[in-house]
Parts: C-alpha cells; structure tokens; sequence
C-alpha cells in the first residue's frame, strides 16, 4: 500500500465541468484542460464542489476522469487528479470506491458525512474503513458549514496515521482550529486550505497549500503568493496578496461555481456558463461586475509586455 508520505503541497485546482444544453462538454473540457496544464498548479480536483460532482451521474464522472487524463497525456504534462466523493453511508462509499478505482484518478476528495452528523469516533471510524478499501491516497474534506459535522484535530490527527490518509482540505471556519492542526501535525500530512480568501493566512501559519477555486482566474498569481512566501518574501507576498485578495470576493458574491463559470465563458474557456440545478447563473448584476473586470483583465494582458 503506498504511504501517505509523498506530502500535497502547492495549488491545486477544483476544476469546474462545463455543461452545455444539459450535457457534459467534453470541447470545453479539453480546451480548460489544455489551458491549465499550462499554468503552474499543482494537481486537480474534479467532480467534487465546484465540479457540481453532486450532479454528476457516473458515467458522466467517469467520462470526466478520462478526458482530462487522456487530454493530459496527448499534450505530455503528468498532473495527479483527484476525484470527489461524498455520502453519509460508509458501505456506499467503499463500494463507489472499488467502482472508480479503474478510472485513472490517482486519489479521492472524500467530504465528511452530510446531515447525519456522527460523532468523531463514528468519523474516525468512516474514514478507516475507506482508507482500509483503497490502496489510493485520500484527502479529507472538512467542511462543517455545509456538512454539519466538524472533524476535530484529535480525530484528524489519529487518521494522519493512517498510510493512505494523505492530508486534509482544510475549511473547518475556525482560524485558532486550523492553526492548531497545522502546529501539530506530521510530516507527510498536508494541509490545503480551501478558504481562498484565506490563502495567504493559512501559508503564513504553515499550510501546505491550497485547494482554490479563484484560481480559475489569475492562476500565476496565487501562485506568485506561495513562491514568494517559500523564498522568504513576506513583503512581497503581502503585496501580491492585496493585488488579488479582492478576487475571491467577487468570485463568491453568489453560490460558487456560477461566478467563476461565468468568467471562463466571458474569457472563452467554455462555451457556456451553464451550472444545473439547484444552482442558477449569475444575477444580471454579478454578471456585468464579472464582464469589467473580465474587460479589465484582458486589457491588462494585452499591455503587458511579457505577453
């Protein structure tokens, strides 16, 4: 079984999966692809929160996991790719992870169980038997606001043990928890924030990295933050920071993925916007501060002279 001592680090992105006329849009897909194996992000994320991976039907998962990689390979850039899971059954879970386990992702992105609410023995015992039914590494997704439970550090740090328990998405809300985590935790378990507007934060205190769905936009500049802060330059990190901390805002001024599907189709990454139900687009008024400051960007781009 491998270990869970080859360390997440760095960003890594949740991607977005383009719909077009209720159909996963395999064109746009490649074409997201093909843009972000170019830029500097460490690993992607697919089908799970911003992935709208509760939509998703199997196939249309599998389809995903495929793609991406075999678009991956064509263009000859190796990024791991994670795929999202969640439920609140542990026996449904085991049995969705030997169904995937032939699909090419090389770990999971297991949230917490929703809406049941167990306790941190009953968490602790749900994620032992998943790690316990995969040989691929696993990254916890703690996320209380939307599951309910909230995985404590004691908990946490009894599954770090685990071989294949590689790290956590750390979104549990709660700076003084976060900060504990990252104080107490071993070496070759990761902590990736997934509170983008907490990014420079969490690095600062020690995390990892991020999971970050700005990063959609203005990849080499949370990237540019990280880099910063690893060579030493805190002044400097501090001042990209400003330069992008008003992003995340705007990208999650309504329910995430519509703001940042908006923006790649005004960029031209997808052929459509389209999220499914229960989410909705973008409000007209979200939608024209999204279509500036895609102007803006642009016009920026255009007058620099390193493009």
């Amino acid at each position: 079984m491998e270990t869970n001592q080859t360390a997440l680090q760095g960003l890594w992105l949740p991607l977005v999966t383009p719909f077009r006329d209720g159909a996963l849009d395999e064109v746009s897909l490649r074409r997201l692809v093909r843009h972000f194996a170019c830029e500097p992000v460490d690993g992607l994320i697919l089908g799970a929160t911003t992935g709208e991976g509760l939509t998703l039907e199997e196939a249309e998962a599998e389809r995903l996991i495929r793609v991406t990689a075999d678009e991956l390979a064509a263009i000859g850039r190796r990024l791991p790719l994670y795929l999202g899971l969640s439920g609140s059954d542990t026996r449904k879970g085991v049995k969705a992870l030997a169904r995937t386990a032939t699909w090419g992702a090389d770990g999971y992105l297991i949230a917490c169980p929703y809406y049941t609410r167990p306790s941190q023995q009953g968490l602790v015992a749900h994620f032992e038997a998943l790690a316990d039914s995969t040989q691929r590494p696993i990254l916890i997704y703690n996320i209380p606001y939307r599951t309910g439970v909230n995985l404590g550090n004691e908990a946490m740090l009894a599954l770090a043990g685990h071989a294949n328990i590689a790290g956590v998405k750390d979104c549990c809300a709660d700076p003084a928890q976060s900060f504990d985590l990252m104080r107490r935790k071993p070496a070759g378990f990761a902590v990736l924030t997934g509170e983008d507007a907490f990014f420079y934060g969490a690095l600062t205190q020690g995390a990892d990295g991020g999971i970050l769905a700005s990063a959609h936009v203005e990849t080499r500049a949370f990237v540019e933050v990280r880099d910063r802060l690893a060579r030493g330059d805190q002044a400097g990190a501090l001042s990209a920071w400003h330069r992008l901390c008003d992003l995340p805002r705007l990208l999650f001024a309504e329910p995430s993925p519509s703001p940042i599907k908006h923006w790649l189709w005004r960029a031209g990454l997808i052929d459509s916007p389209e999220v499914r139900l229960p989410m909705t687009p973008v409000s007209d008024t979200l939608a024209a501060r999204i279509d500036q400051a895609v102007g803006a960007a642009k016009a920026g781009a255009h007058r620099s002279p390193t493009t």
